[in-house]
C-alpha cells in the first residue's frame, strides 16, 4: 500500500519513469489526473482547475501558444472562462493527495505532494532531474519540438513550477533533503532509477 511521488523537472524524464513504476509495480499513475479530481470535486470545468497552474507562467504563456504542438499545449496553456480560487485549489489538491495516499499502490506526479505527504509512513519521495541539454533533448524527441523550443519549454515550465510551488508556501523543492531518493538522468538512464526505485519500494514493504 505504498506511494511514490516524484517531483521533476520538465524534460528529465519524471512522468515516463512514472509510468514505468506503475507498470513494474502494478500502481495508478496521478499527474493530469489530480486536474481533473480536483475539477470534479470543485464542480467546475477540468480548464478551469488547470488555469491556476497555468498562470503560474506568467506573461511568457503568450508566445508558448505559437511553439508548442497541440497535444501539450493543451496541458499547459488553455484556459476557460470559469475560475476556481487558488486557496480553494490547494486545499482541493491537499484532500485529493491525502486521498490517494490513503488507498496506497500510487505514483503522483507533482503537484507539491512531496509537502502534503511529508513524514508520513509508506510513503517515497523522489526527485528527477537533469541537465539543461539534456531536458532539452528529451523535449526534441517526445514533443517534437526544435531545440530552441524545447529550450523555451523547460524554461518557462521552470518559472511555472517555481510559482506553483509559491502556492503551498514552499520553495525548497529542489533540496535533496527532502526525498528519499535523487535521479539526475543526464547521469543515470531511466531503466536504472526505475530499478532503484522498485527496489526501495519493495525492501521497505
Amino acid at each position: 500500500m505504498s506511494v511514490v511521488t516524484i517531483s521533476r523537472q520538465f524534460g528529465a524524464g519524471g512522468r515516463t519513469l512514472g509510468k514505468r513504476i506503475c507498470e513494474s509495480l502494478g500502481y495508478t499513475l496521478y499527474d493530469n489526473e489530480l486536474i481533473q479530481l480536483a475539477a470534479t470535486h470543485a464542480k467546475v470545468s477540468i480548464d478551469s482547475v488547470g488555469s491556476v497552474e497555468k498562470e503560474s507562467a506568467g506573461t511568457v504563456k503568450r508566445f508558448l501558444s505559437e511553439i508548442m504542438p497541440k497535444s501539450l499545449r493543451d496541458i499547459i496553456l488553455e484556459r476557460n472562462k470559469d475560475s476556481i480560487d487558488e486557496e480553494v485549489y490547494v486545499d482541493l489538491i491537499r484532500t485529493i493527495i491525502n486521498e490517494i495516499a490513503a488507498r496506497g499502490n500510487a505514483v503522483i506526479i507533482g503537484r507539491a505532494s512531496q509537502y502534503v505527504l511529508e513524514n508520513k509512513p509508506d510513503i517515497y519521495h523522489v526527485l528527477v532531474r537533469a541537465d539543461m541539454k539534456d531536458r532539452v533533448r528529451f523535449l526534441e524527441k517526445n514533443y517534437d519540438l526544435t531545440s530552441e523550443q524545447a529550450r523555451k519549454a523547460a524554461e518557462t515550465d521552470d518559472r511555472r513550477r517555481a510559482n506553483l510551488y509559491r502556492k503551498f508556501g514552499k520553495s525548497d523543492y529542489d533540496d535533496p533533503i527532502r526525498y528519499h531518493l535523487v535521479i539526475n538522468t543526464s547521469k543515470m538512464n531511466i531503466e536504472k532509477g526505475l530499478i532503484l526505485v522498485c527496489e526501495m519500494v519493495k525492501r521497505s514493504s
